[in-house]
């Protein structure tokens, strides 16, 4: 399943914590040796796909903000059940389904350059595994799915298996 495979997420809640595989166990790549996750760059690097927002809800949790105890991987979006979620650059769907231990209805595209984004609790699926997605193409609906309380969205940025500040990479919002 391409090097998105290899990408892990944090244990505990969805978007926290130490590393763990975001696909199903069938989609897994074999366990290694893990070592301490380096910390994220704290400036936009070069070579990033140019990014849009996803949804237009507002930030409920931030980077690198604790969630019961363990940093955010991404961002949480709070949304309205049924609202639109587009990519947020042009790529290749590498994973859409159900992530059946916390993140519940997933999407991962895979960008140029070793790029991933990930759009985790969603409501409804709307692409499948292979299709190219082009920026801002509605991918999926607003939900409440996996361990989420309520609508919204999980959105993350990663280079290769390393999250990324997805706020450093997405247009400002006024």
């Amino acid at each position: 399943r391409l090097a998105i495979a290899a990408l892990v997420l944090p244990a505990g809640l969805a978007a926290h914590a130490q590393p763990e595989n975001l696909l199903p166990p069938k989609h897994r790549a074999p366990p290694t040796a893990t070592k301490p996750p380096a910390k994220a760059p704290e400036k936009r690097e070069t070579g990033a796909p140019r990014l849009t927002w996803p949804t237009s809800g507002a930030v409920t949790a931030k980077f690198g903000a604790p969630v019961k105890g363990l940093p955010n991987n991404g961002l949480d979006l709070a949304a309205f059940a049924g609202m639109t979620v587009h990519a947020a650059a042009a790529g290749k769907v590498v994973f859409a389904g159900k992530e059946p231990e916390r993140f519940g209805q997933l999407i991962v595209i895979e960008h140029t350059g070793g790029w991933v984004t990930a759009y985790a609790y969603l409501g409804k699926v709307l692409v499948k595994e292979g299709q190219q997605v082009k920026a801002r193409q509605i991918i999926a609906r607003i939900g409440r799915s996996g361990e989420a309380k309520r609508p919204g969205l999980h959105f993350e940025l990663r280079k290769g298996t390393s999250p990324r500040n997805p706020a450093l990479y997405l247009p400002i919002r006024l």
